[in-house]
């Protein structure tokens, strides 16, 4: 059944408002990084600040189960997505650890895969989804819509429990992740050899689920002797973290 009310204001008979719609997808998505951000970490770029609207709608879509806000989200995912593939200024590539944005700053020409950062086992049974791979591919399908040929490749998986990250502060999430993730059983030959790879997430505080994902994808690449470079997009980042 869907939700009796805006899940980012709470106004009667709406699943999303076109108040809090606006607010989920307004722009442009600029880069983010990190205070004292993770080793490895990639250029990564968010579509809003994960705060007030955007924070409701998003934990409605992870914890609430309001499954229909995947199209907005992913409408605004898509954006962070295309700006990542435009390229990275100034800060945002500064530092970064890894594959960097190629061709005068931006990630080069090709097919476009989202790897999306894998929720727990646990969380994923009680919640009954998993948010950033159901976000992802949302979000493939809004930019094939706009002529972009994208694709989601779930490729990661976790490989030993974590805590929950809820009140952790930057240094307990980077241990609690350190090693955390790892690719599923084949799941190399989905990698592309050539084109453009995303890390992709619903939200980023510290960078230390993405900085992970890319450590997997980077040994990866190294391993096949592949040089496709990549970056993050995610929907929302902590307002202090734009560039």
């Amino acid at each position: 059944m869907l939700p009796g009310e805006c899940a980012g204001c709470g106004a009667p008979r709406t699943v999303l408002c076109e108040g809090c719609r606006h607010a989920v997808r307004r722009g442009p998505p600029r880069p983010v990084r990190p205070r004292d951000a993770p080793a490895g970490l990639p250029p990564v770029w968010a579509a809003v600040p994960y705060a007030d609207a955007v924070r409701s709608v998003l934990l409605a879509h992870k914890e609430r189960g309001a499954l229909p806000l995947a199209a907005p989200l992913g409408e605004a995912l898509a954006g962070a997505v295309r700006a990542a593939l435009g390229g990275t200024q100034g800060g945002a590539s500064a530092g970064a650890g890894g594959p960097r944005a190629s061709g005068g700053g931006g990630v080069r020409d090709g097919p476009v895969v989202l790897v999306p950062v894998p929720s727990a086992r646990r969380a994923v049974r009680e919640r009954g989804h998993d948010p950033a791979r159901r976000i992802a591919v949302a979000a493939a399908g809004a930019l094939r819509r706009s002529g972009t040929p994208a694709r989601t490749a779930a490729v990661l998986r976790q490989r030993r429990a974590v805590a929950d990250q809820t009140g952790l502060d930057a240094a307990g999430r980077l241990a609690n992740l350190d090693g955390a993730l790892e690719l599923r059983p084949g799941a190399a030959a989905l990698l592309p050899a050539s084109g453009r790879l995303l890390v992709v997430d619903d939200v980023t505080t510290t960078g230390a689920s993405v900085a992970e994902a890319a450590r997997v994808l980077r040994t990866a690449a190294e391993r096949k002797g592949t040089g496709v470079p990549f970056a993050a997009a995610v929907v929302a980042a902590s307002p202090g973290f734009f560039v």
